[in-house]
């Protein structure tokens, strides 16, 4: 068949030789112009390759499910295998810290920094809500970052802060110190409370010796140093902080002090164990360890206390 037989019932294009569709629009004509071959050979191959993954994949989707392919691949199937691998890789770390005293965890520099990471990810689920993403606290929450502390800040104190928790109801271990709320409860007139609070401004080294904080100093005496000390250095095995520097957990100002000695503060902090495993716990602790304010060795009987716990 020649060309002009072929194409006799068509309209030819004289420039390319090639028959239109037929169709016109504001004077612009078609061309049938057929497609490459290498274009349909790739369109059928598509096809195919198609037909064979909805055979060995899972592609039709069902009401309650889909097509489980002959292979019985499955993308949660690869999930799975995936986090039991990771799991199987990071329990060996978990059982070696397991096994390890924390305060041994240092003689091993590889165990104690897979101790850190570990921790550090729990702290930025767990705690950051209330210790701040860089564990500085805020107003009631404590600096995890510097050297002072409530309780103590030796690995295995800090540990057992996190195990028991701070004044956390129905752990009988839970760490519990009551301070009183001198004002509300009228133990001091709301002119003595000002004289308690001028001493300790004096003790904090904010503001001279006055007669107020004079007055104060005897109040103090009477009613404050039996847990914070006499010249204010505090006492950890209370919970009493320290109260001779300028680190507050609610603030040194005149009005928070008198906020504080007026209605006193119980914050309360949760007992890890039971939501976290010992582990875990134990990571947290290695990791509040590190961030600087940590101490070597449980202090004396009656050290000096601060604002973190």
């Amino acid at each position: 068949m020649t060309h002009d037989t072929k194409h006799a019932h068509k309209v030819i294009d004289h420039a390319t030789g090639t028959a239109k569709v037929g169709h016109e629009w504001d004077g612009i004509e078609e061309l049938d112009t057929p497609l490459p071959r290498w274009w349909l050979w790739t369109f059928y191959a598509t096809i195919v390759f198609a037909l064979v993954y909805v055979v060995l994949y899972p592609a039709i989707p069902m009401l309650h499910s889909a097509s489980t392919g002959t292979l019985g691949w499955t993308s949660r199937g690869v999930l799975a295998g995936d986090l039991a691998h990771e799991k199987a890789e990071h329990q060996a770390v978990r059982n070696a810290i397991a096994a390890t005293p924390i305060e041994a965890l240092a003689a091993n520099p590889a165990l104690q920094r897979a101790a850190i990471e570990g921790g550090h990810a729990a702290f930025k689920v767990n705690c950051v809500q209330c210790h701040g993403a860089g564990a500085a606290g805020g107003k009631g929450y404590p600096n995890l970052n510097d050297d002072d502390w409530l309780w103590g800040g030796d690995l295995a104190t800090i540990q057992q802060t996190l195990v028991n928790g701070i004044r956390y109801p129905g752990n009988d271990a839970t760490r519990s110190s009551l301070m009183p709320s001198f004002g509300r409860d009228r133990i001091l007139t709301a002119a003595q409370v000002q004289d308690v609070v001028s001493h300790v401004r004096v003790l904090s080294k904010q503001d001279p010796a006055n007669a107020a904080s004079r007055r104060g100093a005897q109040l103090f005496a009477d009613n404050c140093a039996v847990c914070h000390g006499a010249g204010g250095e505090g006492n950890r095995s209370l919970g009493a902080p320290k109260l001779s520097d300028k680190i507050w957990l609610y603030g040194g100002d005149r009005a928070s002090l008198t906020n504080t000695v007026t209605n006193a503060h119980a914050g309360v902090m949760p007992a890890w164990t039971g939501r976290l495993d010992p582990v875990t716990i134990k990571m947290l602790a290695v990791y509040v360890h590190s961030l600087g304010g940590g101490e070597v060795a449980p202090a004396p009987a009656a050290p000096a206390a601060g604002a973190a716990q």
